[in-house]
């Protein structure tokens, strides 16, 4: 499991407060038995009208394209706690989210999936869409070891980080399934212990 000290790419912009997961994945995209083509949804009804013509969002305008850096509002990822949320955005190509808030689960699965959630003051948000907006092209580098977002190489605003999910992230140990998963013989040692697994 790889640690994760920075993040680099140009950003896009996704405006508004209170994106509910529903809205980064509708539901009807759930039943889908792996995550594989997940990259295809995010923001679907968004994006695409009833015809599936495309409607201009973010997501689909050339000049974001490639971007790997999601620049969000207020209380992102609201709603349902459906890990499809951030396993699309991942798939489309997103490695870190800014934002001014988060919802707790999802920035929980975020984590798992090694994804940043960053946080900045509204006001900082709004120059950094602006920014975007206005150049696409810039790059940005999240930097987790100075909790710093630095732009074109140049240190451009500080963030906060809940420092369990940082430490995580920084440490490589942020796949918890993985961890699980390679330590397989120890959990078996400490289950043959336990009445309540063994005893049956």
């Amino acid at each position: 499991m790889s640690k994760i000290n920075q993040i680099e790419g140009k950003a896009v912009p996704v405006e508004g407060n209170d994106i509910d997961t529903d809205r980064i994945i509708p539901a009807r995209y759930l039943k889908e038995i792996t995550f594989t083509n997940m990259g295809k949804y995010p923001f679907y009804d968004e994006r695409f009208d009833a015809e599936g013509k495309p409607k201009g969002h973010p997501f689909d305008l050339p000049q974001f394209q490639g971007s790997h850096i999601l620049f969000v509002n207020q209380n992102f990822g609201c709603g349902s706690s459906r890990e499809h949320a951030p396993q699309s955005l991942m798939r489309w190509g997103i490695r870190a989210i800014i934002g001014e808030s988060f919802a707790e689960i999802f920035a929980g699965n975020c984590t798992m999936l090694g994804i940043p959630t960053a946080t900045v003051s509204q006001v900082e948000m709004q120059k950094l869409q602006a920014m975007v907006k206005a150049n696409p092209e810039i790059k940005f580098t999240l930097d987790l070891d100075k909790k710093v977002l630095f732009t074109e190489g140049k240190e451009h605003l500080n963030f906060e980080i809940h420092e369990s999910k940082r430490n995580a992230l920084v440490n490589g140990t942020w796949d918890s399934t993985r961890l699980l998963l390679g330590n397989a013989d120890k959990t078996a040692a400490v289950a043959q212990k336990l009445p309540y697994v063994a005893g049956f």
